[in-house]
């Protein structure tokens, strides 16, 4: 019986590639609260994003280059889109796939990896979560 952890109702198709690295995908993750970075066009802010994106991708197995480049990309697709305070999905190009959001703990911004899947075993923790690091200088909102 499969457990009831994974994630069978949000099946979608990821094209892989160095060009299309990042996936953004409308996710529900429970019952947390989601946030928003309202100046991720500052410097300050998007240098904190990107080093802690970057450092969370590297701790979860991704070469640090990989990282890199996947943390840059990140912050160019949501400085790009107003997505709203939402989850958002990175494709990275070892074939696992990170599931984080932002959220607002008292004046801080707080990136959350929730989960992970890598072919057909997924990981999802939304109750402690995988990953968390404080965004200094980034401002967010509900």
């Amino acid at each position: 019986m499969a457990s009831p952890h994974h994630m069978t109702r949000s099946a979608y198709s990821v094209h892989r590639s160095w060009a299309v690295s990042l996936a953004i995908v409308f996710t529900a993750t429970g019952c947390a609260t989601m946030a928003k970075i309202t100046n991720l066009t500052e410097e300050s802010c998007r240098t904190s994003f990107t080093r802690q994106l970057s450092a969370i991708l590297a701790h979860e197995g991704e070469k640090p280059e990989a990282a890199d480049a996947l943390a840059g990309k990140t912050v160019f697709t949501l400085t790009t889109y107003d997505l709203g305070p939402r989850p958002f999905d990175i494709a990275a190009p070892s074939g696992t796939d990170y599931r984080f959001f932002i959220d607002r703990k008292g004046t801080d911004c707080v990136l959350t990896l929730f989960g992970r899947r890598k072919g057909f075993v997924s990981y999802t923790n939304n109750l402690t979560y995988i990953a968390t690091e404080v965004l200094p200088d980034c401002v967010c909102t509900d």
